[in-house]
């Protein structure tokens, strides 16, 4: 049963923040080999760099003072060689740090597209295709630098600050307490800082995703033609910028957000050095053990080198925070429930014969509203045609959707060769039923590209054949560039019922045993209808068929008549038949004639 998904809404990130945080993790989890390799990495380069001081107080306390130039020259190489390995090191966990983090980018890009691959027809005709988009680049775009440096900065920056404070209680436990009296208050600043993020950066991600809707929307073709036509050009353009101010302002808030409190602790860090100064001097004064020259400025060294990676693990902290919004988006999309699925058995069909049955079939959209479709009982026997009228809104297209499972029903059962379609595998689907639309897509590719779409592997004069039998090959052949020609944006440059012919090629390519026409005529005119009609009836030969028609004139040949009224079986019987009972049928075929020279 359809669902309205898009207002679905999960609880808090602050609910579930553990889980979120355990999820965030498992993302990371096919890769804990490579991870593994950059700890090692990481915490050599840890050692590397706590090192360095010692053989700084050596040279000062004991090598230069007694004059000892060999152990000067081996210290003053150990240094250097300090700063090489932990260059190397660096280089080689930045590679594959970065490595992982892509592929997890990849694998979530893959995993929510592969997720909207599979939800419902209703699912996209409540949600923006800009709102789509906007989540597999902006979102997860945004997460680029969580998932590719944060987590081995992280995992860097602890390392480091815990090796330091090691080497700094070593050296001196007195100076070590001095330096790390406010390391508490900087921590919870920069939680508050945090969690300001987090909230800015959902609101931030929200207003990408519309205005990527408004772009998607109004800089297509159809959004064009429809903008100029209706004189909205500046209108729109101004509704833009309404939404982009509005995206700087909460940029801005973005990037200010605890800049200030930041600013303090790296000022308060900044200046610890004089404190540590100051107390080796007030100790010495007032009786205190004496701090030699060397381990006063290797200690310095190592606050230093504290103070780096315990602002950058403050600030890591505060983009994770910030990050967990971007995930909870994502998460969201990961989450959404699939109504159409596979059973656990599926039913498999080599040999289709093509009948189809609807049986007390019953659909809604959801519990409280009223029947779109109620108890509709239709036989469609293999190879015979159905031609299913009535006014709008009767329901016939959604009939039509519920063949392929683009619906699936809420009572009742549709069923191919007497399988209920909920049965089948998704590929006899796929392989059983065709569809053309009034609203016929074209990818911008070329027209060779388009008409594979349906069979990949078709060869050449596998694409001539079934252009030829849709009579649009001529047209084709005549183009400079032939099969090769670029369709442009959604078809654009070719007239309507040229792309109507190039989705009948496209399904004669698939060759299905049952067609389902949903007005595919209803949009062209007299004379372009006739041609597509003709391609039609060459499409429809020997296959079962299902037309949904608002022009009668194309469904007078048709096996079986429905006509549908607010969701129900009103007559049914052939084009003769239903004008004798002068009934609802006969009534719209009367509209029809009253209408067809105005058009």
């Amino acid at each position: 049963m359809p669902r309205d998904d898009i207002t679905w809404t999960p609880p808090p990130v602050e609910a579930g923040q553990p889980r979120q945080v355990r999820r965030i993790l498992g993302l990371f989890r096919p890769y804990r080999g490579r991870l593994a390799v950059v700890g090692l990495l990481v915490g050599a380069a840890s050692l590397v760099s706590v090192a360095t001081p010692f053989l700084l107080r050596e040279i000062l306390d004991t090598a230069i003072p007694q004059g000892r130039t060999g152990l000067l020259s081996l210290l003053a190489l150990g240094m250097i060689l300090s700063a090489v390995l932990g260059g190397v090191f660096g280089v080689l966990q930045t590679l594959i740090s970065t490595t992982v983090g892509q592929r997890v980018m990849h694998d979530l890009r893959t995993d929510v597209y592969g997720r909207l691959q599979r939800m419902s027809l209703a699912f996209f005709t409540r949600t923006r295709t800009g709102e789509v988009q906007s989540r597999i680049a902006n979102d997860i775009g945004g997460m680029q630098a969580t998932v590719t440096s944060t987590a081995t900065s992280l995992v860097s920056n602890l390392t480091s600050v815990i090796a330091t404070i090691v080497a700094m209680i070593a050296l001196d436990w007195r100076l070590t307490v001095v330096s790390l009296l406010l390391l508490p208050v900087f921590v919870w600043i920069s939680r508050r800082v945090g969690n300001e993020r987090k909230r800015i950066t959902t609101q931030r991600q929200k207003q990408m995703a519309a205005m990527a809707a408004t772009v998607t929307e109004s800089l297509s073709v159809s959004g064009i033609l429809l903008g100029r036509t209706m004189g909205r050009s500046d209108s729109l353009t101004r509704a833009f910028a309404d939404e982009s101010e509005g995206l700087v302002d909460l940029e801005v808030r973005s990037n200010m957000a605890g800049r200030w409190r930041m600013a303090v602790i790296g000022i308060v860090m900044s200046a610890m050095p004089a404190v540590i100064y100051w107390t080796a001097g007030l100790a010495l004064q007032f009786g205190g053990a004496a701090v030699s020259l060397g381990t006063l400025v290797a200690f310095v060294s190592l606050q230093q080198g504290l103070f780096r990676p315990a602002v950058s693990l403050l600030s890591t902290g505060v983009q994770i925070q910030a990050s967990l919004a971007l995930f909870q988006r994502i998460f969201e999309y990961l989450d959404l429930p699939i109504d159409i699925t596979e059973p656990e058995n599926p039913v498999r069909l080599d040999r289709i014969k093509g009948e189809v049955r609807f049986e007390g079939v019953e659909f809604r959209y959801d519990a409280a509203s009223a029947p779109i479709l109620d108890g509709i009982d239709i036989t469609v026997p293999a190879g015979s045609s159905l031609a299913v009228v009535g006014s709008t809104g009767a329901g016939k297209s959604t009939l039509s959707h519920l063949v392929p499972r683009l619906y699936d029903v809420t009572g009742g059962r549709v069923t191919l060769d007497g399988v209920d379609v909920r049965d089948l595998d998704f590929d006899t689907l796929a392989r059983a039923i065709g569809v053309v639309s009034q609203d016929t897509y074209l990818f911008h590719a070329t027209v060779a590209d388009n008409l594979r779409f349906a069979k990949p592997d078709a060869t050449d004069e596998e694409l001539h054949s079934a252009a030829r039998a849709a009579q649009i090959h001529e047209h084709i052949a005549s183009l400079p560039d032939g099969y090769d020609t670029v369709v442009g944006e959604r078809g654009h440059r070719f007239s309507g019922g040229e792309k109507q012919r190039l989705a009948i090629a496209r399904t004669i390519l698939r060759d299905p045993p049952v067609l389902i026409l949903d007005e595919a005529t209803s949009a062209l005119d007299t004379r372009t209808e006739r041609a597509v009609q003709e391609a039609i009836d060459a499409l429809s030969a020997n296959r079962t068929t299902l037309t949904i028609a608002h022009r009668l004139s194309t469904v007078r040949g048709a096996d079986q008549i429905v006509v549908l009224d607010a969701g129900r079986t009103a007559e049914r019987g052939t084009h003769e038949e239903l004008l004798a009972r002068q009934g609802r049928y006969a009534a719209l075929v009367r509209r029809d004639a009253q209408l067809a020279p105005t058009r």
